[in-house]
C-alpha cells in the first residue's frame, strides 16, 4: 500500500476489493463450502458437550461421526510442544518493533510499511518452515474446529497449514476485519467544537472513552474520541502523556464491562460465560478507570497545563502582556468547551456501527441466532462486516473523512505486524498450552498476572483462552462459584489480567497501535516501545498492584 495512500481518494479500491470478496463469499456459500465449516463446528461442539457429560472421550454415538473424522487421534497421541528456541522468530519480530526505532541507522528504514511488511514476512515464514521441515510431533489446531494434525514423513506441510490456518483463518482474519470496519466507519463520524485544551475537557473525552469502550468496543470507541481528543489539544506542547492516558484507559481498561468490550472476553462468552456477568467486575472497572483518571487529572493539572502558560508566557515576552492575559483568561474559560459542540456523519455511520457490534453479538458459528435451530455460516459474520464498511464508504460525506485526515495508514501498520505476531506467537503458544500446568498458577492473582504478562507481548485473545482452559482442569473447592466450568474467583483474576494489563505495552491490544499511528501522524512525538513501557510501570503498575490486593 503507497505511504500516501489518503481514505478520503482511494475509496474506489476498497470498495472494488470488498465487492470480490463479497463475491467469492457468494458463490463459495451457494457451493455449501462456508455451511460445511459451521457443521463441523457444531459436529465439535456437540463432542465436547457429551464428553463433558459422560466423561467418556472415546464412546461418542454416531451423530458426531463427522468431528470424529477430523480428532479421532486426539486420544491416541500427545501433545509436545516445539523446542523453545522457535519463540526466537516472535522475540526477533517485538525486538524489531521496540528497537528499531530507536537506532539512527533504521529509524527511517522502518517507518516504511514496506519494509515492516519485508520484516514480517522474513520472521513468519520461519516459523511456518520450522514445522514443515523440522517439527515430529502432532500439532493441535483450531479452525475451523478441533483436530490433531499427526506429522508424516518428509516435508510436513500439513503441519504448516494448520499452523498457519490457526494463526490467520482462525484468529487473525476475524480479529484484522472487525479492526478494520471499527476504524473505517469511525473514521466517517467527526466530533467538532470549541473545546479548550483543559484538563477538564481531556478528562471528559477520556471518561466517555472508558464508557464507550464497553459498549462499542475498545477499538471503536478509540478510532471515535483519538482526533477530538488530538484537535483539542493541538495548540500545546506537552500532549503526549494525554495519548498514554488515552491508551491506558479508552484502549483498554474501559472495555471491561460487556463481551463486546474487549476480544478475550468475548471468547468467555463464546466459552459459556453469560454475557451480563461481566457487570459484575464493574468495582474492579471502577477503581482502575478512577484511579487512571485522577492521575490523569492532577498530572495535567498541576504540572503539564501549567508548564503551557510559563513556557507560553516565556516565549512572548517580547510581545504584549496584555496578549499573555487574554490569552490565560481564554484558557480559563470553561464555557467554551461545548458552547458548539457537535457531531457530523452520525448517518449513516452510527447505525453502521451499532450493525458491526450486533455482528459481534449475534451472527458467530459456535452460538445459535436468536435461540433458533440456525447457526451463521462461518465468516458471514466477517462478510457483514466488510458490507457495513462498504456502505461507510459509498455513503459518508467526503468533507467529514478530508476534516478528519482520515487515511490507511494507522491500519496498514496494524494489519502488517499483527500479521506476523499471530504467526510467529503460535510457537510460544502452543509451549505455554502444553507447559502452563506446570507454572504453578492457582490463584486468582496467579492468573491475574500470568494471564495480563503474557497478554502484554502476546495477543490477549489467545492466551486468555489458554488460561480459562487451564483454570478449568483445576479442582474447584467445594462451594465455590462456578462459572462456565470455571472457579469465578480464578475467571476474575483471568478476565481482569487479560482487559488491564493488555495496557502495559504497546502490542497488548491492537488498538494501541492505532492510536499511536494516528498521533504521530498529527505531530505528537509518542514515545518508543520502552519509553510507553516507562509510563505504563510508573502509572499503572502501582494501581494494578493496589488491584491485586483490593479485589483478588
Amino acid at each position: 500500500m503507497p505511504e500516501s495512500l489518503q481514505g478520503t481518494n482511494s475509496n474506489r479500491p476498497f470498495l472494488l476489493a470488498i465487492g470480490l470478496f463479497l463475491l467469492l463469499y457468494l458463490v463459495l456459500a451457494m457451493l455449501g463450502v462456508p455451511q460445511g465449516w459451521t457443521a463441523r463446528i457444531q459436529a465439535g461442539a456437540s463432542h465436547e458437550a457429551l464428553e463433558d457429560a459422560t466423561g467418556d472421550a472415546d464412546h461418542i454415538p454416531a451423530s458426531v461421526e463427522a468431528y470424529e473424522a477430523e480428532s479421532d487421534v486426539h486420544n491416541a497421541e500427545t501433545l509436545v510442544p516445539p523446542p523453545i528456541w522457535t519463540v526466537l522468530p516472535f522475540l526477533l519480530l517485538i525486538s524489531a518493533v521496540a528497537i528499531f526505532p530507536l537506532l539512527r541507522f533504521t529509524e527511517l528504514w522502518w517507518e516504511s510499511n514496506r519494509n515492516r511488511l519485508l520484516v514480517v514476512l522474513v520472521l513468519a515464514t520461519a516459523t511456518l518452515a520450522y514445522y514443515a521441515f523440522f517439527h515430529a510431533q502432532p500439532v493441535e489446531g483450531h479452525w475451523p474446529t478441533h483436530k490433531l494434525e499427526s506429522p508424516v514423513a518428509g516435508v510436513n506441510w500439513a503441519l504448516a497449514r494448520t499452523v498457519f490456518e490457526n494463526a490467520i483463518l482462525g484468529e487473525y482474519v476475524p480479529f484484522i476485519v472487525l479492526m478494520f470496519s471499527l476504524y473505517v466507519i469511525t473514521g466517517g463520524i467527526r466530533i467538532e467544537g470549541d473545546l479548550t485544551p483543559r484538563p477538564s475537557t481531556n478528562v471528559a473525552i477520556l471518561t466517555v472513552g472508558g464508557l464507550l469502550a464497553g459498549f462499542i468496543g475498545t477499538t471503536g470507541a478509540a478510532m471515535l474520541l483519538i482526533r477530538p481528543l488530538l484537535e483539542a489539544n493541538r495548540g500545546r506542547k506537552r500532549v503526549v502523556h494525554t495519548v498514554v492516558f488515552f491508551i491506558f484507559v479508552v484502549c483498554n481498561c474501559g472495555g471491561l464491562l460487556l463481551p463486546i468490550g474487549d476480544p478475550p472476553l468475548f471468547l468467555g462468552y463464546l466459552r459459556g460465560v453469560p454475557f451480563l456477568w461481566t457487570l459484575t467486575l464493574w468495582r474492579p472497572w471502577l477503581f482502575v478507570n478512577g484511579a487512571l483518571l485522577t492521575v490523569y487529572f492532577l498530572w495535567d493539572r498541576f504540572y503539564a497545563y501549567p508548564l503551557e502558560n510559563v513556557e507560553e508566557g516565556t516565549r512572548s515576552q517580547r510581545g504584549s502582556k496584555s496578549k499573555i492575559a487574554k490569552r490565560r483568561r481564554t484558557n480559563s474559560d470553561d464555557s467554551q468547551c461545548s458552547a458548539s459542540l457537535r457531531v457530523l456523519g452520525l448517518w449513516p455511520n452510527a447505525f453502521l456501527l451499532l450493525g458491526v457490534v450486533l455482528s459481534i453479538a449475534l451472527l458467530t458459528p459456535e452460538r445459535s441466532f436468536l435461540q433458533t435451530d440456525w447457526h451463521p455460516w462461518l465468516f458471514l459474520r466477517e462478510a457483514v462486516q466488510l458490507g457495513l464498511v462498504a456502505c461507510s464508504l459509498a455513503m459518508s460525506r467526503r468533507e467529514v473523512r478530508q476534516a478528519n485526515r482520515f487515511n490507511y495508514l494507522a491500519m496498514a501498520e496494524v494489519a502488517i505486524l499483527f500479521f506476523g505476531i499471530f504467526i510467529c506467537m503460535q510457537a510460544p503458544l502452543q509451549i505455554l498450552t502444553v507447559e502452563g500446568s506446570r507454572l504453578g498458577v492457582r490463584s486468582p492473582a496467579a492468573f491475574f498476572w500470568a494471564t495480563g504478562l503474557l497478554s502484554s507481548l502476546l495477543d490477549n485473545a489467545p492466551t486468555y483462552v489458554v488460561f480459562f482452559t487451564m483454570a478449568g482442569t483445576l479442582e474447584t473447592p467445594e462451594g465455590a462459584t462456578v462459572v462456565a466450568g470455571v472457579a469465578e474467583s480464578l475467571l476474575i483474576g483471568i478476565s481482569l489480567g487479560a482487559v488491564f494489563i493488555g495496557a502495559m505495552t504497546y502490542i497488548g491490544n491492537g488498538p494501541n497501535f492505532m492510536v499511536k499511528s494516528i498521533a504521530e501522524q498529527s505531530g505528537v512525538e509518542m514515545p518508543s516501545f520502552f519509553g510507553y513501557m516507562l509510563y505504563s510501570c510508573a502509572v499503572l503498575l502501582p494501581i494494578l498492584l493496589v488491584t491485586t490486593w483490593l479485589f483478588l
